[in-house]
């Protein structure tokens, strides 16, 4: 009899349609069925040995909850006999309800004993998944955005090194770190097991983004970079089989249901006589080699309020002098969804947009000589820094940066539709927590960056110290002189930081009311028992 693997995940949302997606260990039959909602079902289709299916449920009621079961060739299989959570719910979105949006990054899968926990910290999504068996169903999320970092693919956890081991000689390249898709399978089925943990994607809609550490540390930080990767022998198995697992497991749940009806790459996989991982593959060489033929940058509606998450990672143009974060066709995507008219204008990212300001002028300093600013001696030196320190966030993507702040500016101003009640940047990548604030003139509209980071990755005490002084003392002298030095021009507005930074495992809470905005962020407290408690680490209402 066939069986779970993974799942079920409730992935999509809306006001009426749901998707649910299962891995299963053989070919089977997966039906879907939620009561009054109706039932589904539909074959799995197979990628390198391994078993797939996403179900789509439509016609729903808006702000509806269905309890739900999943059978495999007509024997149910989730949820499992003796299950001690609650039921698995379907619940749709009420446009004109509180939206409640949970987001964080940066999570590794290591075990939840206390060893684990001392080295570790406490997994803050596993205690939320349990504060939730407490409270009532109308506190429960909204959804779940994760920004990144769901797996990491250059640092497995112990029991994944002992899977590769296992399997064949870590002697070589690529080492214990992760080589191919049955590795990788393999790395997301550690990572998503946990019970309490697979409850939760069970019953809140989940939404993801990449960033490096999925398929490896400082991804596409330059071109330099890139080419010394791609002069790897091993290199093009990795990312084929990166971006192929990140399509299975995380993109294709991002997207809605009129979306997946006419994806081309979903279809030819359905249709597949036999195993489809070919068709896989030659997509994921693709849209690495050729970005702009794949956009993995999403966007969802809730009432009035609006989600884009940016693809800061694969979308990137590379080219000294040229380096932007979204390539062409990303950009012009982004524009046309950047607007007002709304409530709440949400951008996730995986790559912070504001970072402390004295860093981002370091990393807008670096590029420009990287670019050739004091010649190219100095270019090679800082090259050479810029993947040492990781100066790859926005604002070393200067002409990005800047094109999104004239966009944020344009909108906060009533330049693109009525002035939404905010505007806000939701980031993690960087293992520290805080809250900024931008200073715009003549802005009816409030412009925050939110970074939640990491879930389960905490930085050493000795490196969180560095990393504080470094990032809020030394670059904010050395980077505005630095700058000033290179021709750098000011950032259109600055910003402050009035809360962080936190480097607590943490996780983010954004509620949206009508036109009001609060933000918490909530820490897992080590008290012994198990699982770990939730505290409240800073509550900040922002309009």
């Amino acid at each position: 009899m066939p069986g779970l693997v993974i799942g079920p995940m409730l992935r999509y949302a809306d006001a009426v349609s749901a998707s649910v997606w299962v891995q299963t260990d053989a070919p089977a039959t997966v039906t879907l069925s939620a009561g009054p909602a109706g039932t589904v079902s539909a074959p799995t289709f197979i990628v390198h040995g391994h078993h797939y299916a996403l179900l789509v449920l439509d016609g729903l009621d808006p702000g509806a909850s269905y309890p739900y079961t999943v059978a495999l060739d007509g024997e149910q299989v989730w949820p499992p006999a003796e299950h001690e959570f609650p039921p698995s719910l379907i619940r749709t979105i009420a446009p004109d309800d509180r939206l409640r949006l949970v987001f964080g990054s940066c999570r590794t899968s290591v075990p939840h004993d206390a060893i684990h926990t001392l080295s570790h910290g406490v997994d803050v999504l596993r205690s939320y998944a349990h504060r939730m068996m407490e409270i009532d169903e109308k506190e429960w999320p909204s959804i779940l955005l994760l920004l990144g970092d769901q797996v990491y693919a250059d640092e497995p956890p112990p029991a994944m090194v002992e899977f590769i081991a296992d399997r064949r000689d870590t002697s070589g390249e690529p080492g214990k770190e992760i080589a191919d898709f049955a590795e990788y399978a393999e790395l997301y089925r550690q990572a998503w097991s946990e019970p309490a943990l697979r409850w939760l994607l069970s019953t809140v809609p989940t939404a993801m983004i990449f960033d490096d550490h999925d398929l490896r540390d400082d991804w596409n930080t330059s071109a330099d970079w890139q080419a010394t990767m791609r002069a790897q022998p091993w290199w093009r198995r990795r990312v084929v089989a990166g971006l192929g697992a990140y399509w299975i497991y995380q993109h294709l749940g991002n997207l809605p249901p009129a979306e997946l009806a006419e994806d081309p790459l979903l279809a030819a996989l359905r249709d597949a006589d036999g195993d489809g991982g070919a068709v896989l593959d030659e997509f994921a060489w693709l849209a690495d080699a050729e970005p702009e033929r794949n956009r993995w940058s999403y966007a969802r509606d809730f009432g009035r309020t609006r989600l884009i998450v940016l693809d800061s990672r694969c979308a990137r143009v590379l080219t000294p002098g040229k380096r932007a974060m979204l390539d062409a066709s990303e950009w012009a995507w982004f524009q046309e969804l950047a607007t007002g008219d709304l409530d709440h204008l949400v951008i996730g990212s995986s790559l912070p947009v504001l970072l402390p300001a004295g860093l981002h002028q370091l990393e807008s300093w670096n590029e420009a000589v990287c670019d050739g600013a004091w010649g190219p001696r100095a270019g090679r030196l800082a090259e050479k820094i810029r993947q040492a320190i990781d100066l790859e966030h926005w604002g070393a993507f200067r002409q990005s940066f800047d094109a999104l702040a004239d966009t944020v500016v344009e909108i906060a101003t009533g330049r693109r539709g009525a002035p939404p009640a905010s505007v806000l940047f939701l980031s993690g990548d960087v293992h520290y927590s805080y809250l900024a604030k931008a200073k715009l003139r003549r802005a009816a509209t409030p412009v925050y960056q939110i970074v939640c980071s990491p879930i389960r990755n905490p930085l050493a005490r000795t490196v969180r110290l560095l990393n504080g002084v470094a990032s809020f003392a030394v670059a904010g002298v050395l980077g505005r002189a630095l700058a000033r030095a290179a021709g750098v021009p000011k950032p259109r507005f600055g910003w402050r930081i009035p809360r962080g930074p936190f480097f607590h495992n943490s996780l983010g809470t954004l509620d949206l009311a009508g036109r009001r905005a609060t933000l918490r962020f909530n820490v897992g407290r080590v008290t012994g028992g198990d699982p770990p408690p939730l505290d409240a680490l800073a509550e900040e209402e922002l309009t």
